[in-house]
């Protein structure tokens, strides 16, 4: 696979659509967006017992707070992502390396490694677990797009290495779900929200599939989403990127209205915007 492609599939959410500011967009992922994944970031850890000796790959990674938690159990990671400005984020927080100090027997010496394209050989050689928390389940051609950028990953993990996959939840068990249709129902008038695809449970299980991977477990984990009112709800899943089909079909503040006004039902007395949330992980194995 060519480093163009390489950053192909590493592109997902993390670039911004055309008049956006795309620094802007990435604080307000690190800052708003990202924490409401971190109990399954956590949840994977403690079921992988990540800590010193694990060699972690996180594709996707973002502005890098999994990469911060695995770093802090003792984890050396590395950490791939397309865009500048989440990857720059990340260097602020891995820089210097969070450390448990030499009472856990960690090596202090790994320095978390960020890249905007896969590199060409593991250092340290062949990790062995490789991380993607973007779910899938909400956009056309997500499957497909994982299974691309593992294509370009797997031949850097150690044999019987640990790869996890992420999906949203089925729709009834996902609030944000009915959020999600104004995106889909603004990109495409002729379907609206009938066009989003919900998220099946064997979508993952297809991509390990495909990809050569042995299914080694999986797991469910409730992430709320929670914000402190409705503007900041607003700018946490724009910076998603799952609005930017609607953008370019309408603008961003026709988008922005009409997101602010599907949040409403999900607004606390107090002025608080919380979304019960499911989402599913796969874990798989190298053969």
């Amino acid at each position: 696979m060519t480093p163009t492609l390489v950053r192909e599939h590493l592109s997902h959410a993390g670039s911004a659509p055309p008049g956006a500011d795309p620094r802007a967009r990435a604080r307000d992922w690190s800052e708003i967006q990202e924490r409401m994944w971190e109990p399954l970031y956590e949840s994977v850890h403690e079921r992988l017992d990540v800590g010193p000796g694990t060699r972690l790959l996180g594709l996707r990674c973002g502005s890098g707070l999994a990469l911060l938690l695995a770093a802090a159990r003792g984890a050396a990671v590395t950490g791939a992502d397309s865009s500048p400005e989440r990857l720059a984020l990340a260097r602020d927080r891995l820089s210097p390396g969070p450390s448990p100090g030499p009472e856990h027997g960690t090596d202090t010496t790994a320095v978390p490694r960020l890249l905007d394209a896969l590199p060409a050989e593991a250092d340290p050689p062949g990790y062995d677990l490789v991380t993607v928390f973007e779910p899938i389940g909400c956009r056309p051609g997500d499957a497909d797009s994982l299974g691309a950028l593992l294509a370009g990953a797997l031949p850097l993990a150690a044999r019987g290495a640990a790869v996890v996959l992420t999906a949203w939840g089925p729709p009834e068990r996902c609030a944000t779900s009915a959020v999600l249709g104004v995106a889909a129902k603004l990109a495409d008038p002729l379907h609206g929200a009938h066009g989003l695809r919900p998220a099946r449970r064997d979508d993952l299980e297809e991509v390990a599939q495909r990809a050569g991977l042995r299914p080694d477990g999986s797991g469910r984990v409730a992430c709320p989403f929670g914000y402190a009112d409705t503007d900041s709800a607003v700018r946490g899943l724009l910076s998603t990127g799952l609005f930017d089909g609607a953008i370019a079909a309408t603008d961003r503040k026709q988008v922005e209205k009409e997101l602010a006004e599907a949040l409403h039902p999900y607004q606390r007395a107090d002025g608080i915007v919380w979304m019960p949330n499911v989402f599913r992980y796969l874990i798989a194995r190298v053969p």
